[in-house]
């Protein structure tokens, strides 16, 4: 059995004091793996990794939308007031509204969007955007909406195919995700060929994202900060420690930390990128702080030679 490698260290005043392990995986264009560490090859659950190629199922569902509205699809926004305007914008285009959403209601993820709210709201709640997606597909179709959510809805087998044939493998396991949605499982080298096919045969879904960054996440988040920072870069964080990106060439990477430490994530996706050779202002994102009495005193960083194979 393979087992997850040691990928990230977490260093206080100048001592190491934890570690991340995780699995990565670095395709070539042509869909040969050029890197594989850990367990690459087994089922695991994206998250919110996999919301392009949800969007990516709502347009072969039919669903017209503007680059706008097609990114805060694939979104994992942060509730702020600019994200919620232009979900309740995209729902009133379809003659829907925010009651028909059936994600749960939830907390803005930033904080001064937080502060600024004295309830949880269903448009507040981060997967919002895919949730006013799936609405519209339904509409453009004339399907019922109160059941969007249902495995069996007509949407979400569209969806479920498209998932299959951009990861270029069957379906592992359907579970329920955070948000209510179906969520799939495939491999970690799947998803990779996920956002392969996105730089490829899906490619309306990456230029939407890379024009809108900040409605795909929002104010600091990683998306937002790491695409401006890649020339022609898509990337999509996922709970549970996912990060998955490609290159406008088709190189891809899906990266799966084991412990689910959002933190470490963004470490090793700079560290493929170098390991990639490409180019942008990247030493801001490749390392995080690690504080102590409210002040820097170390870093949550690559660890040294972790990318060797």
């Amino acid at each position: 059995m393979t087992h997850p490698v040691p990928l990230v260290e977490i260093v206080r005043s100048g001592l190491r004091e934890g570690m991340h392990h995780g699995d990565v995986v670095v395709l070539d264009p042509d869909g040969s793996t050029r890197l594989a560490l850990g367990d690459v090859d087994s089922p695991m659950y994206p998250r919110s990794a996999l919301k392009p190629a949800q969007s990516a199922g709502m347009l072969r569902a039919g669903l017209e939308l503007p680059a706008e509205d097609l990114a805060l699809a694939t979104a994992s926004h942060s509730g702020e007031e600019g994200h919620v305007a232009a979900v309740r914008a995209l729902l009133e285009r379809f003659e829907l509204s925010t009651a028909d959403l059936r994600c749960p209601p939830d907390w803005p993820m930033n904080e001064a969007a937080r502060d600024a709210r004295d309830a949880k709201l269903r448009v507040t709640m981060n997967c919002s955007g895919k949730h006013a997606g799936m609405l519209a597909a339904c509409a453009r179709n004339g399907w019922s909406t109160s059941d969007y959510l249902a495995i069996s809805h007509p949407l979400q087998r569209t969806i479920a195919s498209t998932v299959a044939e951009m990861a270029g493998e069957p379906i592992a396991n359907t579970a329920v995700d955070g948000c209510g949605a179906p969520l799939f499982a495939v491999s970690l080298t799947g998803l990779a060929r996920v956002f392969q096919n996105l730089v490829g045969a899906h490619r309306p879904v990456a230029e939407a994202m890379r024009a809108h960054p900040w409605l795909v996440s929002g104010t600091g988040r990683e998306d937002a900060r790491l695409m401006p920072a890649v020339d022609g870069l898509v990337s999509k964080i996922g709970a549970e420690g996912v990060f998955a990106f490609a290159l406008p060439d088709g190189r891809a990477a899906a990266i799966k930390i084991s412990d689910g430490a959002d933190r470490a994530r963004l470490p090793v996706a700079v560290g493929v990128l170098r390991h990639l050779g490409a180019s942008g202002d990247l030493d801001d994102l490749a390392e995080l702080p690690v504080y102590g009495g409210g002040e820097p005193v170390g870093s949550v960083r690559l660890l040294p030679g972790a990318l060797e194979s």
